[in-house]
């Protein structure tokens, strides 16, 4: 997966980034939903969806918290079909309490938030079917609704559903189509970093794996597990254990958690090294976890990782 340039830009650089991302033959672009500097999501999608031809789009991940799902299922379904069919719907819970407090939107524990995830899912599928339908659930009444318009994709588009921890991983491993791993919340965020640093660890990764293995039971195989980068920026570098250090040292000092070089260069959420080393971290992850898609940057910027691991 590529991710386009953040912050606000032109429709031309996204456009000319998304058909960058095609031609070095990326499978899907993907942008971001938050409340900061940056352009809306589904918008960019719709220029990237008119710019190009084959890779898939996707918002990684929509907030459930911030539209309603009968809403965003008419905006999915119009991209799928802008796109000819390309659409991947992300969706997930948030987890950023700032951007709640901003709103003056609460900021529901985990529980809670998983079931309006689910119950979400649950809505933009009934839109995307045949027939109006109805639904009663804890966040959402819907009564003889028929989603218009339909998408491409029968019955409905990929699911991409991402989470950190276990009742959001359970619940997408028996949901979606694609389960995306992302760090876990600390209880609180000593040095302001916003992930627990145990949770970017290969063993942390591990045992995700094995929530997610344990959820769907039989369609295990034919889920796709995924990973980003989170935290810090991808870094092309040469000189990839002296980076790490650096960023265990930082962990160390904000948070008081130790992790070794080793860790850190092994994580699935930290990408240091050249694009061949980083390459050989995909099959790794592959090999070791199961993971076989990977949300890691700007086109340009991997470009190589792309190239290297075509066909393999």
């Amino acid at each position: 997966m590529a991710s386009a340039a953040p912050g606000v830009v032109s429709a031309n650089e996204i456009r000319k980034t998304a058909q960058l991302a095609e031609s070095l033959g990326f499978s899907v672009i993907v942008f971001q939903d938050h409340l900061v500097t940056q352009h809306a999501p589904l918008p960019l999608l719709t220029i990237v969806a008119t710019a190009t031809e084959t890779i898939r789009i996707c918002p990684y991940v929509l907030n459930v918290d911030l539209r309603h799902p009968a809403v965003v299922a008419q905006d999915l379904a119009s991209l799928d079909i802008f796109s000819d069919g390309r659409l991947m719907v992300g969706m997930g819970g948030g987890w950023s309490r700032k951007e709640y407090e901003a709103i003056g939107v609460p900021f529901a524990p985990i529980a809670e938030r998983t079931r309006r995830v689910k119950e979400a899912v649950d809505v933009v599928r009934g839109c995307f079917g045949d027939k109006p339908f109805t639904y009663a659930g804890e966040h959402y009444t819907l009564n003889e609704h028929d989603g218009q318009p339909k998408p491409v994709q029968r019955p409905h588009p990929p699911f991409l559903i991402g989470g950190g921890g276990q009742r959001m991983l359970s619940m997408a491993a028996r949901e979606a189509d694609v389960v995306g791993f992302a760090p876990r919340l600390p209880p609180s965020r000593p040095g302001g970093l916003f992930m627990d640093p145990h949770s970017i660890t290969m063993a942390a990764t591990a045992e995700k794996a094995r929530w997610v293995r344990e959820s769907a039971g039989e369609r295990f195989e034919q889920l796709v597990l995924s990973t980003h980068s989170s935290g810090w920026p991808v870094t092309v570098t040469n000189s990839a254990l002296p980076e790490a250090r650096r960023i265990a040292d930082d962990i160390r000092q904000r948070t008081g958690v130790e992790l070794s070089t080793e860790e850190i260069l092994e994580s699935p959420h930290i990408w240091i090294g050249t694009q061949e080393q980083m390459a050989d971290k995909c099959l790794m992850l592959r090999e070791r976890v199961g993971i076989s898609s990977f949300m890691l940057g700007h086109p340009q910027q991997i470009a190589g990782v792309a190239e290297r691991l075509a066909g393999r």
